[in-house]
This record gives C-alpha cells, structure tokens and sequence, in this order.
C-alpha cells in the first residue's frame, strides 16, 4: 500500500497549538522586536563633524603674517606672532599675557600648522548653505558654508548637550560683523570647536562679542572695543587692533614632531605679567564624536518596528481556536 503524504498548512499548526503557548510566541516576538530596536536601532544617525587641528598655531591668541598693530590698551591673553615679516607695534600699551615671536623658529612652525588647519577647513563638505547674513540665526553643530558672510544681531550656536559639536563656517570671500553684534553659544556650546575659514579678510566690528577661531588667507581687522573668545590667524596679511580683549580659549594644543629651523632673526619676548596658559584637555579637541546622544537612525528604527508589527501580526493572523491546555 503506498504510503500517503499529508501537507497540512501552517494556519492548522498553528491552530492546534495551546493557549498558553501563543502567550509565549506573541512573548517571543516582542522580545525579538525590543532586542532589534536596542541594538540596531538606537545609535547616531551620522558622523559629526571633526575639529579642526591648529597645531602649534593653537598656542597663538593673534598670530599675522606681514605685522601686528595695535592702538589702544589692548589686552592679548595667549601668544602674539608675525611670521615672515618681522613688525609688532603697539606693545605697550597693548598687554600680551603670553609670548611675543617676531619670525622665529616658533611663529614660522605656526605659520605653516595655520595653512594646514586653514587649508582642512577649506575643504570640508559642507552640511548647508547659508545666507550672507548669519544674525538671527540659531545653528546647531556642522559645516556652513556662503559666499559672503556677515553678521547683524546674535548668532546662537547650540550644541544640544553634545561637547564635542564642532562648527565650521566657510567664507569664500570676506566674514564682516557689525557693530555690537554677538555669538553666543548654548547648551554645551564651546569656543574651542567654533571656526570660521575666510578666503579673503575679516572685519569685527566696533564693540561686537565675536567666539571661535578665524582662519583668514589674508589679513583680520578688529575695530575699536571688540572683544574675542578664540583667535586672529591671519596667514599672508596684518592684524589690525584697537582697545581689543583677545582670550585664547584653553583647549588641548596637538602635539607636533620637533623639526630643526633656523631663522635668520629670531625674536622671542615674553611679557612681564604672564598669565598662566597651561593647557587642558577640552571635549571636541580629540577624535571626533560619532554623533548625538540617543538619536535614531530612521532606517534600523524601521526594521525593528516592521520585526515587532510582523510577530504580532503572525501571532493574531494564525491563532484561530486554540486547543485544549
């Protein structure tokens, strides 16, 4: 007698099944579904923004390429440097709390870490296009970047609780602000990782508040009572100043490889009323954060709610009656 092959459908396996045991699958499925969502799901969504290594020009609260004026009682807390032309004027009765290189072996060495932090700056790609003006504007952590850049009012930088945001802002031509204008910064916002990278010159304008580091090809005039949390790194032309307060801010300065260099006329001068300068280790100096805290990539989000809609679909779908405990 040959022997007969029945194929019972999934539906009637299902059916047989006891009740408590649909408890334990719809269990299951759920479980499956929460271990998806912890640990796919929940993650960075992208990678920030790394900061931008100044190197040894991180030392420098005003470093210029061609001279360094100064009108006024100007007080510059961090190293002041030209390299390579040689002239620093205004001194006193500006104040430097720091070190003086007029083209020494140091301002040189800056010179060139300068255009290799000008030079990155230059060619992050950009996470958005922005307006001339920045004023009225609250950003959070990325890379700006805009023909012009100007700025009217208050610009807010928020980081969203994240130390480590990094802001770059990218100028192709010139970066002006006006008078009493202000950056502020929020929510864990720091000095350290602000940038702005101007392809021409900077202006600040009369009392403006200005935070972050300008990394201009050619010169950076700041105009009578502007203050700056961060730097002036102007690598071919002047900086210019006037009864300005320049304040380094104190992050971790990376590390370089000793090279021998002579210069022809080194000038190094230090201030008689130093202020201590001794770095720390500052969030957002090191290696890049991988993105925000507790933010959801979309996609994982979707697989793992599709899992949990799938196991829950599946245990009401073939339940039918259930069978006898």
């Amino acid at each position: 007698m040959p022997t007969r092959i029945v194929h019972l459908p999934v539906s009637y396996l299902f059916r047989r099944l006891p009740s408590r045991l649909w408890v334990i699958t719809l269990s299951l499925a759920l479980t499956v579904a929460m271990a998806a969502i912890a640990a796919v799901g929940v993650g960075p969504a992208a990678a920030a923004t790394a900061p931008v290594g100044l190197g040894t020009a991180g030392s420098f609260a005003v470093l210029a390429g061609s001279t360094v004026t100064n009108t006024g009682p100007s007080v510059i807390n961090g190293d002041l440097g030209v390299s390579p032309g040689t002239s620093i004027t205004g001194f006193p009765p500006g104040l430097v709390n720091g070190t003086q290189h007029s083209a020494d072996a140091v301002a040189l060495q800056a010179q060139k870490d300068l255009t290799i932090a000008y030079n990155d700056a230059a060619r992050r790609a950009p996470t958005a296009t922005v307006t001339a003006d920045l004023g009225g504007q609250t950003l959070v952590a990325g890379v700006y970047t805009g023909t012009t850049l100007s700025l009217t009012g208050t610009l807010t930088l928020d980081a969203r609780g994240n130390p480590n945001a990094v802001f770059i802002f990218q100028s192709a031509k010139t970066l002006i602000t006006a008078s009493a204008s202000r950056i502020v910064l929020i929510n864990g916002a720091n000095p350290c990782n602000v940038f702005f990278q101007v392809g021409s010159s900077a202006t600040l304008g009369t009392n403006s508040v200005f935070v972050g580091t300008i990394l201009a090809l050619t010169s950076i005039t700041a105009n009578t009572g502007a203050t700056v949390a961060g730097r002036l790194l102007a690598r071919n032309g002047a900086v210019t100043l006037d009864s300005n307060t320049i304040t380094r801010p104190n992050c971790s300065v990376a590390s370089t490889t000793s090279t021998s260099t002579t210069s022809t006329s080194p000038t190094s001068t230090t201030s008689t009323s130093p202020t201590s300068t001794t770095s720390r280790a500052v969030p957002g100096s090191g290696a890049p954060h991988t993105g925000e805290p507790g933010s959801v990539n979309p996609l994982n989000a979707l697989i793992a709610l599709g899992l949990l809609a799938a196991g829950a679909g599946l245990a009401l779908r073939f339940r039918g009656q259930p069978g006898k405990n």
